[in-house]
C-alpha cells in the first residue's frame, strides 16, 4: 500500500505558511517540500513528525486520505480537518456545504455531547420543515 501525502499543501495553507517557511522550520529545502506536496517524493519519518507538530495534527492525519475510508456507514461522511480561528469560527468544506445545502445566512443549530466529545450541526431550514433530504 502506497502512502499518499496529498493533503500536505492543505495543511500548510491552513496554517498560513509558505513552502520556504516550512522548509526552514524542518531544515530541508523548499524543493523537498514542493516535491512532497506534488507527490513526487515522500518525507522521512522525522520530517513527518515535524510536519504533524508544525501543523498541529497527527502523522496519521497527514497520510490518510480523509473521506476515503470504506468503513463508514452509508450516509455518514468525513469531510476533512478544519481549524477554528481566534474568534471561534470555522469554514466548513465546500463538499459539506453542497451536500447539506448550507448557504450564507442559514441558521445552524449547534448541539454537543460531552460524553462522546462530539458536536453536531443542524441546518434549521431542514429541521423546521421536517422534510427529509433526497440525494
Amino acid at each position: 500500500m502506497a502512502i499518499k501525502f496529498s493533503r500536505l499543501k492543505l495543511f500548510r495553507t491552513q496554517e498560513g505558511y509558505t513552502q520556504e517557511e516550512v522548509a526552514e522550520k524542518l531544515g530541508v529545502t523548499r524543493q523537498s517540500v514542493a516535491k512532497w506536496e506534488r507527490g513526487e517524493a515522500q518525507p522521512d519519518i522525522e520530517s513527518c513528525v515535524a510536519l504533524a507538530n508544525l501543523y498541529g495534527t497527527t502523522v496519521d492525519a497527514l497520510i490518510r486520505e480523509m473521506g476515503q475510508e470504506k468503513s463508514l456507514e452509508e450516509g455518514r461522511h468525513i469531510f476533512g480537518v478544519v481549524r477554528m480561528n481566534d474568534k471561534g469560527q470555522i469554514t466548513l468544506p465546500a463538499a459539506c456545504r453542497k451536500l447539506f445545502r448550507l448557504e450564507s445566512g442559514d441558521a445552524i443549530l449547534v448541539l454537543g455531547d460531552e460524553a462522546k466529545a462530539g458536536i453536531a450541526l443542524v441546518n434549521l431550514k431542514d429541521f423546521e420543515t421536517g422534510e427529509e433530504r433526497s440525494e
